[in-house]
């Protein structure tokens, strides 16, 4: 998966990436969003909260998200990934996972309104959790990394057309974990 994804572990230090995740659990507004699954509609197992510019309207699972107004904490992580990575990032899908029963199923973040090869930048704070990525053309072909607080995982290029990933749900005891994945959302079409 050379050139398509890359994780720097040490992307904030333990110290402010401590800090982060103590200031963005209680200044994020949490909801509860239900999604579309097998024609029904159920509870998302985590909570979320859709961030960013007025005009980055974002359709998942059969519902249209308008955007929460920037927080300065999330603002200035916006800027300086804009910045080290050159990518317009207008928005931020923020997720926490409560324990190891919250978790994301296999996807991959294709909606056409991030365009035919977005960059997914996703910020992890909090409890380490395992994160697992395969081919969408072959499910043996796997990859598992472990996202430790700080930890930035950068995905780009065909990586949501060729891979799909996933947070799987585990027995293990583990803490919350605050993910955020910074976007370019491109205008809904009317």
């Amino acid at each position: 998966m050379a050139g398509r994804i890359s994780l720097q572990t040490d992307w904030l230090s333990a110290h402010a990436a401590h800090v982060l995740c103590e200031t963005l659990s209680v200044q994020t507004p949490w909801s509860v969003h239900r999604i579309r699954l097998f024609g029904r509609w159920v509870d998302s197992p985590r909570l979320s909260c859709w961030i960013g510019d007025p005009q980055a309207v974002y359709r998942y699972s059969g519902q249209t998200f308008a955007p929460h107004p920037w927080t300065q904490g999330l603002a200035a992580l916006r800027d300086r990934l804009r910045e080290e990575l050159g990518v317009p990032f207008n928005s931020v899908l923020a997720n926490l996972y409560r324990d190891g029963r919250d978790a994301m199923g296999w996807h991959s973040d294709d909606e056409p309104e991030l365009g035919a090869e977005p960059v997914i930048a996703s910020l992890s704070l909090g409890a380490a959790r395992r994160f697992v990525l395969r081919r969408r053309d072959d499910h043996a072909v796997k990859q598992t990394l472990v996202l430790a607080p700080g930890s930035l995982l950068v995905m780009r290029g065909p990586c949501q057309r060729d891979w799909q990933h996933a947070l799987p749900r585990t027995a293990k005891p583990v803490g919350p974990r605050l993910n955020f994945t910074f976007r370019h959302i491109r205008p809904l079409r009317r």
